[in-house]
């Protein structure tokens, strides 16, 4: 099984070098909440990804275990802290700002992370560089929460938040503490709009 790609992606992005090495340019502006392409490749499993080695794996996590074993020119995006781009519905990258030509597209790989296995350094130079990319719940609270409010957290990640936070109410119940206020439905996601079929990564295994 493998991911579609998006209509005239490959003429509207370019693999060039950078601040970081080989990374993805925009060769033409996008708007915020503008499609830039989608990451395809064949579907593997954790152990599958494992077995590729660091040198050769550059994924993105889609589920608990499943990942794209994402084929260029999106196999070249790099991380940020400071990102101009993010994933939305597990594949498509769209920008988060505006982006313009010639400018390095980066998302933040935590936005795909929960594996509880990979930690990578980061150098992505940005003033808020976290110094370490890591899985999504370990993020501050506050920078969950703004990239959830975004939509830009792949869902099965968003979903593994809010079972945490329900088996945590549930043992401050049996313990007989108060219930601590949550955030579940209070963040609305926005709607991101919908991909038609067949449009034409500091990376991470």
């Amino acid at each position: 099984m493998s991911t579609g790609p998006l209509e005239g992606a490959a003429d509207h992005v370019a693999v060039c070098d950078g601040s970081l090495g080989v990374g993805l340019h925009a060769c033409r502006p996008f708007h915020p909440g503008e499609p830039i392409l989608e990451f395809t490749g064949p579907i593997v499993t954790f152990q599958q990804v494992i077995a590729m080695g660091e040198e050769q794996a550059y994924v993105v996590q889609i589920g608990p275990d499943r990942y794209i074993d994402t084929e260029p020119p999106g196999r070249f995006t790099n991380h940020s802290c400071a990102p101009n781009a993010g994933v939305v519905t597990d594949s498509v990258l769209v920008a988060v700002k505006p982006i313009m030509a010639g400018e390095e597209i980066r998302f933040d790989y935590s936005t795909t992370m929960s594996e509880n296995y990979w930690t990578l350094a980061c150098r992505c130079g940005e003033a808020n560089c976290r110094g370490v990319i890591r899985d999504f719940h370990l993020l501050p609270a506050t920078l969950q929460e703004h990239y959830i409010r975004s939509g830009l957290v792949q869902e099965f990640i968003v979903r593994e938040r809010e079972e945490r936070e329900c088996r945590a109410d549930e043992l401050e119940l049996l313990l007989g503490a108060s219930v601590r206020p949550r955030h579940r439905g209070a963040f609305p996601r926005p709607r991101w709009p919908e991909m038609q079929p067949g449009l034409d990564s500091d990376r991470r295994p």
